[in-house]
Parts: C-alpha cells; structure tokens; sequence
C-alpha cells in the first residue's frame, strides 16, 4: 500500500506544476485578465487539437516539420560527431581547425537565413540548412568534449596491451566519449525544433511554424496554440527518442553503477 502511495505522491508532485500552469492559463481569458481573443484557454485548445486530428488537418503539416527536423539533425549528427571525434583525438587537427569552429559557432543560424537562401533557394535545401547549422555545433563541441574527458587510465592500460592508436579510438575512445556525444546529440535535438520554426515560418508553405504563423494571420488563435502545443509534444517526442537510444547504446553505464 505504501508503494501504491509513494508512486501516487510522485506523479501528482511531478506533473503539480503543469497542472498549475494550466488552471492558471484557462482562468486567465475566462475572468478576462487577459483577452479571450489572444489567449485562448486550453480547454478549447484541446478542442481545436482533436478537431485537427480528427479532420486530418494537421497530418500534412506535422509529417513535413517531422521530415525536415529528422533529416537536419541526422545530417548534423554524421558531420558533428565525425567532426568531432577526429578534432578530440588530433591534438594538431584541433590546433589547426579549432579557431575557425569557434568563429563559425558565433554565428547565429538565423543570421545566415539570408545566406542560405542565396545559395540554396527558398525551398527543403535552405531549410535543412538552417536545421543542420543549429544543431550542429551543440553536437560537435560535445563530442569533442567527450573526447577529451575520456579517463586517461583507460587509454594507459590499452596500449599497456598492446592495443593498437586504431583499436584504442575504436574500442575505448569511443564507447567512453558516448555519454557526452549524446548529450550533444539531445541539446542538437533542441535546437533543431527551434530553428524548424524558424525556417518553416519563411518561405514555406507547410510545416507547424508555418501552420503556427498562418493561423495568426487569419486570427484563427485557438488553431495557432493547438500548432505550438503539437510543435512542443514534437520536441518532447525527439528528445525522449534520442533518450531510449543513447540508452541502448550506453547499457555499459549501468554496470558501473550496479556492480
């Protein structure tokens, strides 16, 4: 009984805030605190999200900002974490290359809107882009991070073996640098759903960002906070994926703390 218990406290003491959120948000445009026609409270949002599945309004718009933030942050992924290993474990490669990565990570994704609209046009190109430039460098500088942090006692008693420059990237250097490159991973994740909305919100003609900024236009407000709240279950969706996998692929975290 007291397990049962335990387990009720900490889900009701967990989700309290949300819950405080939400009574706060709908009593404010029902006592008119704030004005019904900019905020709507989210019971009706609710409304307006299952209207929206339920007419398949929204499938198109979601399955596009899906398609795009996936495929920026694979992208940013395979260069970031190659970037960044080589640049963590070649100390003349990080001499050579590091001020030119810390001159290009000053650089706001958004600032180079314009750019990649230059180069790539107004259509997918430019905004996977942007996507990639956002997520990129949280992954890179993690990687190389995790890279540097390996425990140096581990790489010793490799080559104490015998082990090979190969076999010490290959099978320690990497499996120890993991915690750190999916933390850049995850933060990636993030940033990439921020600079989606972004990207979808010029020049596109679907998307949530653009679904968000067109029902604003229209004054249709109930369907623009029904668009911020699915754009925010999308993010929430990502980050708990990645979770599950760098859950797989760190099992080895778990013994270190059983044993």
């Amino acid at each position: 009984m007291r397990t049962w218990s335990k387990i009720f406290y900490n889900v009701w003491y967990r989700s309290s805030a949300i819950i405080i959120f939400l009574l706060i948000w709908e009593m404010l445009p029902r006592f008119g605190v704030v004005s019904y026609a900019f905020l709507s409270p989210p019971s009706v949002v609710i409304v307006a999200i299952k209207e929206l599945i339920i007419t398949g309004a929204i499938w198109g718009h979601l399955i596009a900002s899906l398609q795009r933030s996936v495929f920026g942050l694979v992208l940013s992924i395979i260069i970031g974490v190659t970037i960044g290993l080589l640049v963590g474990w070649f100390k003349k490669l990080e001499a050579f290359i590091d001020p030119l990565l810390q001159l290009f990570r000053q650089i706001s994704a958004f600032a180079l809107f314009p750019v990649f609209i230059l180069f790539l046009g107004i259509g997918e190109a430019s905004k996977t882009g942007i996507i990639f430039w956002a997520a990129f460098f949280p992954i890179l500088v993690n990687t190389v991070s995790g890279v540097k942090h390996v425990d140096q006692l581990l790489i010793n008693s490799a080559k104490s073996m015998g082990a090979s420059q190969s076999f010490i990237f290959r099978k320690v250097i990497i499996p120890a640098a993991a915690p750190g490159i999916f933390t850049g991973i995850r933060l990636g994740g993030a940033y990439c759903i921020t600079a989606l909305v972004a990207a979808e919100m010029i020049g596109a003609s679907s998307g949530l960002g653009f679904y968000i900024l067109n029902s604003q236009e229209i004054f249709q407000i109930p369907d623009m906070y029904a668009g911020i709240i699915l754009l925010a279950f999308l993010g929430l969706g990502l980050n708990y994926l990645l979770a599950l996998i760098e859950t797989r692929f760190t099992k080895w975290k778990k013994g270190l703390y059983t044993e």
